[in-house]
């Protein structure tokens, strides 16, 4: 499929280097972004589809690098069938998961939890909800589990290891596996912060800089946060990349961002929701995020923006998170909401208001277009302008 998408308002890259793409039109085919900047005419003549987005601003599809998935699109905690159908509609097109760690009777031998890694990754591998792409499996590191579990688990495609739920006596104990896993290549997250569930342990800096983690998750809490000193250690004396959570404390987040950015090390500042959790689903989830760093921290709209897109794709290693050719054609158009103080959508982040979410496109497929169930309508009204498919893509998302 090729898709065109043209007069748009402004496009951010999802870039902290080069956060602003000169142009107005985007082109999606066979999944990637074939050109950005001004199309041809034979160009837009030639797309199957061409998505007018009448000034709507265009940004990568945000990345949730935190989401408790088990199996489907379902999630035992909250009880709750569809929500990552539904997280697309907020603006998130891709889904990095936390570890099944929910998952009903959750095996926690060495077998069970290389199995459990095993076949979350399998389900995932080509079921896409509602077009989202999901990253799942990642081990759960719990005694017993030796590098040659973890280079087992490599070799079948496992990338991803988790620490924070294993029955070690103390979360130094997970620092061997963790080391191990990141010799192997593979992405290692800690959880990070007081207990979030019954049977899990406090993980504060001292924990995180043993086991050299690739990912502080929710280091702001998930949801509540570490002791207040672990902040500044963790940014002066790692490289770890910390992730902030809607589901924790918003002080602590607006904390790292500013200690990160005094640090001139704003590239390791990640987005997430940690959800569904306690704190339950939240489509709008990474959004409120964003407007939390620009309203509240005074960061600028298109660097909180990075946040939750390029600077993800860059620690996890993903290829969508940017527009730029070559990339994965995941994009996202927004619009200040109709009704509220402004009419732009990074003056209307700024003021602290959520956007509208007027279409989504995920492997250069419109997943719908013209308004988001989860956010109210946009000013600008964007729409299909042509299609010579036999497909609608302005309904629910196919």
């Amino acid at each position: 499929m090729r898709v065109a998408v043209v007069n748009l308002g402004q496009i951010v890259t999802g870039d902290l280097a080069s956060p602003f793409a000169a142009g107005d039109s985007i082109l999606l085919e066979a999944g990637r972004i074939a050109a950005l900047g001004t199309l041809t005419a034979e160009q837009v003549s030639g797309a199957d589809v061409v998505v007018d987005a009448a000034g709507t601003v265009a940004i990568p599809g945000l990345i949730d690098s935190h989401v408790h998935i088990t199996f489907g699109d379902y999630t035992p905690r909250q009880k709750v069938v569809g929500y990552l159908e539904s997280y697309l509609h907020g603006g998130t097109t891709t889904a990095i998961t936390a570890s099944e760690v929910h998952v009903p009777g959750r095996p926690k031998d060495p077998a069970g939890v290389k199995a459990l890694a095993l076949a979350a990754q399998a389900c995932f591998r080509d079921y896409r909800p509602g077009g989202m792409r999901v990253h799942a499996g990642s081990v759960i590191l719990e005694p017993g589990l030796t590098e040659a579990d973890l280079a087992e688990l490599k070799a079948a495609g496992i990338w991803l290891a988790k620490a924070g739920f294993g029955a070690f006596a103390t979360p130094y104990d997970y620092a061997p596996l963790m080391r191990a896993a990141r010799r192997l290549g593979m992405v290692t997250t800690m959880h990070t912060g007081g207990s979030s569930i019954p049977g899990s342990s406090g993980i504060w800096a001292e924990h995180v800089l043993a086991a050299d983690a690739t990912v502080s998750f929710h280091v702001n809490g998930g949801p509540v946060a570490m002791p207040e000193e672990g902040f500044e250690r963790l940014v002066k004396e790692s490289s770890v990349a910390m992730q902030i959570c809607t589901a924790g404390n918003l002080r602590t987040a607006l904390k790292t961002a500013r200690l990160l950015d005094e640090a001139r090390q704003p590239e390791r500042l990640l987005i997430a929701t940690d959800t569904p959790t306690g704190s339950g689903i939240m489509p709008l989830g990474i959004f409120y995020t964003i407007t939390h760093l620009a309203s509240l921290g005074g960061m600028a709209p298109e660097r909180a923006i990075a946040a939750a897109t390029g600077n993800n794709a860059r620690v996890y290693g993903l290829n969508s998170g940017f527009l730029a050719p070559g990339r994965d054609a995941d994009l996202v158009l927004i619009d200040a909401c109709a009704g509220g103080a402004h009419d732009e959508a990074l003056t209307a982040i700024a003021h602290g208001d959520v956007p509208a979410v007027a279409a989504v496109f995920t492997d250069g497929v419109p997943r719908f277009v013209g308004r988001s169930r989860n956010t109210p309508a946009s000013i600008r009204n964007v729409r299909v302008a042509e299609c010579r498919l036999p497909m609608d893509f302005s309904g629910s998302a196919h």
